[in-house]
């Protein structure tokens, strides 16, 4: 063994044992370790800030702009609103849900997926009066799972197909992965929805009621617009609609004048103001849903003219604010600063005048739309102290075909070799960008940077431990041991090594070592390096034991109130059975 490759193997020891030991971040840890690299000597100076560049970097940074495109598009909100129902049974919900999470997390980063589908899980459980970690988990792996099918549905795929580029001379392409990816996942979901959901630990039913208590109803008002489909109908036809988006219709205002018992009998009209009570996230799909607006279009043509998208944010109103004691409207909150009261939390009392032109007292908290860029501005303004940021934002329902359309496009171009994947990408983002889908103000808040430093400051490190000859001696020792045994073994013991490095490590930096090593083994062994990467990307995401082996298991830790042992119950049966599918999967798709 050379002396560079001791270092880097001691220096591979250290960044594993600091992960594990989990008191520093994981980003902090690669960092530190590529300085102390290029230090050592290990890592040449011309290389070190090379990960950074690296397409595999990028296109995580851009799938995770483009996932926040499709949900602020309605893109996805057209999916689940059709689809959730709360009274289904639990198996039937976890069903549907693992399917919905499954596909989506194909098409997008299978984290945004689940931080896309974990608020709807959590509502659908409160309604049905459950506790959320019934389903919390059984969601989680189905995300996971899906995301195994499609170069961009999770790091690890991305990253192979990036290593056997630089080792093979081509990259995977976007469906290469599913012949293996999509068998395997089917098989896990089909697992999850009968069988796995029941090996979870009985929950606590005050889950789900001190869940809910974190949800703040607010009462506030939608406008029928004048070319409205609902123009016509009865308000009471409505009351479906409302109930499934958990938004309650409290009644209609019409010419100034409030409508209540009366209401449901109602037929619609051009600028009818339906008075609801519902939480935030709750009003904008339900908005959505129904194509209402916030505000008139004459009013709507003064927000937009800002031009740098909008956002809501939620205030409380202390004693001595500017808005205490007066109203919106004699405010002059929308000509002044092109802001809209949406919503009013006023606790135990109720609110009977247009919110327009109701007063405001200390003690309320409201629910502003207000332009992205100066939100904070017209919060200090009103006097008023902003809660903390629950990511609540605007759905951009006009323009979700287009959201659509560009990122289908990109997907088909890329799918065809037409346009190299991480420009297909990068060019989604632009239009996103230029179409006001994604604000120019937030476009950079959607890249979970740790990560990106993670992949930044690890890839060198990989590349220098193959450059010295280090993939080749684990490559080797692994064949060694497994020299007598036939082919479906050998994979087996690289994807069972792959998986036990992934459940207590994180998967991209468990896949830049992995891999390597199965093209190294590959060449030992005289036979296609395909099959052993395909073998590294079902394992490396096969994180289903701990918490710590992917960040979908750790987002549902505390909603779903699971202890560090509670996943593998349901994982480690999961994991058996995706070894027992995939590698005949493997061995047919990608033969030796």
């Amino acid at each position: 063994m050379t002396s560079d490759q001791t270092l880097l193997f001691a220096l591979f020891a250290l960044i594993f044992a600091l992960l594990l030991w989990g008191r520093i971040r994981y980003d902090l840890v690669a960092f530190g370790a590529l300085m102390i690299a290029v230090l050592l000597g290990v890592v040449k100076v011309d290389d070190a800030f090379s990960g950074f560049g690296h397409p595999a970097t990028i296109i995580v940074a851009l799938v995770l702009i483009v996932s926040a495109g499709l949900v602020r598009s309605g893109a996805v909100y057209l999916i689940t609103r059709t689809m959730i129902d709360s009274t289904r049974s639990l198996g039937a919900h976890i069903t549907i849900m693992g399917g919905i999470g499954g596909v989506l997390s194909a098409f997008m980063n299978n984290v945004a997926a689940l931080a896309l589908l974990m608020p709807v899980d959590i509502q659908t459980a409160r309604k049905a009066g459950r506790a959320p970690g019934l389903s919390l988990m059984p969601l989680s792996f189905a995300t996971i799972l899906g995301g195994m099918a499609t170069l961009i549905g999770t790091p690890p795929n991305i990253i192979i197909a990036s290593i056997r580029e630089d080792s093979l001379g081509a990259p995977f392409a976007m469906f290469d992965f599913a012949p293996v990816g999509a068998v395997t996942a089917l098989a896990g979901l089909v697992f999850v929805a009968l069988i796995g959901w029941r090996l979870i630990p009985a929950q606590n039913e005050a889950t789900a009621g001190s869940m809910a208590e974190s949800y703040a109803d607010y009462l506030a008002e939608l406008i029928v617009p004048t070319n409205s489909k609902l123009i016509g109908q009865r308000l009471g036809e409505l009351y479906e609609t409302a109930e499934k988006n958990d938004v309650a219709i409290l009644g209609l205002i019409r010419d100034g004048k409030r409508r209540y018992g009366s209401a449901s009998n109602a037929v619609l009209k051009g600028d009818d103001i339906l008075v609801l009570e519902a939480a935030p996230a709750a009003l904008d799909e339900f908005r959505t849903a129904l194509s209402l607006k916030f505000t008139t279009k004459e009013n709507a043509d003064k927000l937009e003219a800002d031009g740098d998208g909008l956002t809501v944010i939620e205030v409380v109103v202390p004693e001595g604010a500017r808005i205490a004691g007066k109203t919106a409207q004699a405010l002059g909150l929308l000509w002044r600063h092109q802001t809209v009261l949406l919503g009013m939390s006023r606790k135990g009392r109720a609110i009977r005048t247009q919110m327009r032109k109701t007063v405001v007292e200390p003690g309320d908290i409201l629910l502003l739309l207000a332009p992205s860029a100066r939100a904070m501005d017209v919060a200090d303004w009103l006097g008023c102290l902003p809660l903390a940021d629950r990511g609540l934002s605007v759905t951009a329902d006009s323009k979700m075909w287009l959201a659509i359309g560009a990122f289908g496009g990109a997907v088909a171009a890329a799918s065809f070799g037409l346009i190299y994947l991480p420009v297909a990408l990068g060019i989604v983002v632009t239009i996103y960008a230029l179409a006001r889908i994604v604000p120019l103000s937030e476009l950079y808040d959607h890249v979970e940077w740790p990560v990106v430093v993670l992949l930044g400051s690890m890839i060198p490190l990989g590349a220098a431990l193959e450059d010295s000859g280090g993939t080749e001696l684990i490559a080797n020792a692994l064949t060694g041991l497994t020299s007598d045994l036939p082919a479906w073994a050998i994979l087996t013991v690289l994807m069972v090594v792959t998986m036990t490095l992934s459940d207590v490590l994180n998967n991209t930096a468990t896949t830049i070592v992995a891999a390597p090593v199965g093209i190294e083994m590959a060449r030992t062994l005289d036979v296609s390096p395909d099959p052993f990467l395909m073998a590294v990307a079902v394992a490396a995401s096969s994180a289903f034991l701990t918490p710590i082996g992917h960040k979908n298991n750790t987002l549902i830790l505390g909603p779903g109130g699971y202890k560090f042992g509670d996943y593998w119950r349901m994982g480690l049966p999961l994991e058996l059975l995706i070894v027992a599918v995939s590698i005949p999967a493997i061995l047919t798709f990608w033969p030796l």
